[in-house]
């Protein structure tokens, strides 16, 4: 497009923008990510570390005592019997689920299905949504702002989603827009995209600035995300480590029970 209207540079340096701004967004995006989940990840080693190797230790203690140990004590043995025994079925079977569910994942059903719950995901679902509706206004803005047909600009748009359920939805608007259709009507029956970027759309159509309202719907969806995932971080970090306390302070109650109980029959 840019080499048949004489506006190679212009055209280059839009992409370079756009490329910029899906950047910027998934780095941030990934940053706010990481802490919860290196927390979650330390988490489980932790815990797997205690169940498998300190409670095993104090077992051979407890058997000793003649009395009944008490019920946290005794689900705690329980458990942590149960993974010493069954870790390696339990790795195998969720390396397994992994390897199964990533296999499902790439057909084209379980594509689909897997996009359609993501988006309905309570909080994570509202975000994953954004983040694909912002990329749909960025990258179409862009390429029609850079002179590209509609038409093109709307199937290089499919494959740049990244979401199978707008994929389609996108898909379905291509042939009725060569039918004569505006965009956003199709767009606004598959219930897909939010009414705000459909009105944008419509109201762009309208006046003519279409380029302008999906560049300006997709800079307000950014912001939002980045909001929201800021939002959802600062949650997730005292939650998970309130968790966290709770799982490993009831880990020490059950071992600390029969130590004072024997040291009460002692007194």
């Amino acid at each position: 497009s840019g080499e048949a209207s004489g506006a190679l540079d212009v055209v280059l340096l839009r992409l370079a923008e756009f490329l910029e701004g899906q950047h910027r967004l998934r780095s941030k995006v990934g940053a706010a990510l990481i802490y919860p989940v290196v927390l979650f990840a330390v988490s489980v080693i932790v815990l797997f570390y205690l169940l498998t190797s300190v409670v095993p230790k104090m077992v051979s203690m407890f058997e000793s005592m003649e009395q009944v140990l008490p019920l946290p004590t005794r689900i705690l043995i329980g458990v942590s019997d149960f993974l010493g025994m069954t870790w390696w079925i339990i790795a195998s079977v969720a390396i397994a689920a992994v390897v199964l569910f990533l296999r499902w994942r790439r057909t084209e059903r379980g594509a689909m299905r897997f996009d359609r719950f993501r988006m309905n995901v309570p909080v994570y679902g509202a975000i994953y949504r954004k983040i694909s509706v912002a990329r749909f206004a960025r990258t179409l803005g862009t390429l029609l702002t850079s002179g590209v047909p509609i038409i093109e600009a709307l199937k290089i748009v499919k494959t740049v989603v990244q979401n199978k359920v707008m994929e389609a939805s996108i898909e379905d608007s291509i042939s009725e827009v060569m039918e004569g259709s505006s965009i956003a009507a199709p767009l606004k029956k598959s219930g897909v995209f939010p009414p705000i970027i459909i009105h944008m759309i419509s109201t762009g159509e309208k006046s003519g600035t279409l380029e302008e309202m999906l560049v300006k719907a997709a800079g307000a969806y950014e912001e939002d995300v980045e909001t929201s995932v800021a939002g959802l971080t600062s949650i997730l970090e005292p939650v998970m480590i309130v968790l966290m306390g709770a799982v490993v302070g009831s880990i020490v109650l059950a071992i600390l029970l029969p130590m004072l109980e024997m040291s009460t029959i002692v007194r």
